[in-house]
């Protein structure tokens, strides 16, 4: 069964919408009386050819199938081809508003009344009437649920489509803003630097470079796995802190480094969060504050959590002046991991951005 649905899925629509049509004119011409065989076929194609356009035209088509409908209660003759009734009915329920579902179903029910008054055997209505009642209900709720379920995909990949907008645009700022600061630190230091400490400069410029293509490209999904710069710039994650922290170092801002505890069990992604983390928190500082700030990075592993904590000596003028993309991207960030990013200044002067996510079953706790 599952075969020949999808086998029939693979059709062209208006070939699977004529497939109905041509089986009704079949049975006529094969199982009707010759005497009778014009008028039948006649009113077998009135009913089901026009479900051929169903789709293009469902209220159109309906309102010709219950033209053809009527005309067939007046001649007398009953036909297999009343089916295409309900299927139109189906069709304007599915592709149509509630109005025109409710016009189908009143016509559909003055019908089913008119041919149970007429051709119910033994004057027995009520028992002909309710089942056919049952199938025009049944088709038209068939057809509002499938109006329904296509409305709701559709506002799921319009969902899907707004995250991963928001999941590029998050990378792209986190990329670009930390690695344009780094060049331009590292370019600023090597115009006052002796011959070889500006070429150490520029050499780190280069590699810095490098670097944020292949984040971009990666992040862009037009990195293969079989491309060099795949191995040599693997995710970002815990182990790429180090030198994350360099860079910051050779840029002009002293960060240390403490983890504590393993990383290895943590997911890829949220690792990739913790470095995003870090390092929007770390760029901060390297554009805003004094050329003697101080930062310090801390992360603490634990079985089904991971804390971040970044702090640095500087005046709280990063997020205060600058709330834009940086804080809310580490929010958004923070957010898929059941944290909240706190960030603020010290007691005793400087700065502290703290969160603590989760990726085991554990609850979410931010201090």
């Amino acid at each position: 069964m599952r075969t020949e649905r999808r086998w029939a899925s693979r059709l062209p629509p208006a070939v699977q919408d004529s497939l109905l049509p041509a089986l009704l004119l079949l049975h006529v011409l094969i199982r009707w009386a010759p005497a009778e065989l014009p008028v039948a076929a006649s009113l077998t194609a009135a009913l089901a050819l026009p479900l051929a356009w169903r789709r293009r035209a469902p209220l159109t088509v309906f309102g010709a199938v219950a033209i053809a409908a009527a005309v067939q209660w007046l001649v007398g003759i009953q036909l297999p081809a009343d089916i295409a009734l309900l299927v139109a009915l189906y069709t304007v329920a599915a592709n149509s508003g509630n109005r025109g579902t409710f016009v189908a179903v009143v016509v559909a029910e003055v019908g089913a009344a008119l041919a149970c008054l007429r051709w119910a055997t033994d004057g027995a209505f009520l028992t002909p009437f309710a089942a056919v009642t049952a199938m025009v209900v049944a088709a038209a709720a068939l057809g509002a649920n499938q109006r329904t379920s296509r409305a709701y995909l559709e506002v799921v990949r319009e969902r899907a489509v707004t995250e991963e907008r928001a999941r590029i645009t998050r990378e792209m700022h986190d990329i670009v803003t930390h690695n344009l600061s780094v060049m331009v630190a590292l370019a600023d230091a090597a115009g006052y630097s002796q011959q070889e400490k500006a070429k150490a400069a520029m050499l780190q410029v280069s590699e810095t470079g490098r670097q944020a293509l292949t984040d971009m490209r990666r992040s862009l999904g037009v990195l293969r796995t079989d491309e060099p710069d795949a191995a040599r710039h693997p995710l970002p994650g815990i182990a790429q802190l180090e030198t994350l922290t360099g860079q910051m170092c050779a840029a002009g801002l002293p960060t240390d480094l403490e983890i504590d505890g393993g990383h290895a069990h943590i997911p890829a992604t949220a690792q990739l969060t913790v470095y995003r983390l870090v390092q929007e928190s770390l760029t901060n500082p390297l554009k805003h504050t004094p050329a003697d700030t101080r930062a310090k990075v801390r992360i603490e592993c634990a079985a089904e959590t991971v804390t971040v904590e970044v702090t640095d000596t500087g005046p709280p003028t990063p997020f205060v002046a600058h709330p834009g993309n940086g804080l809310t991207g580490m929010r958004e960030r923070s957010a898929v991991y059941g944290g909240t990013v706190l960030a603020g200044p010290l007691p005793g002067g400087g700065w502290r951005v703290h969160t603590r996510l989760v990726f085991g079953g554990g609850a979410a706790v931010s201090a």
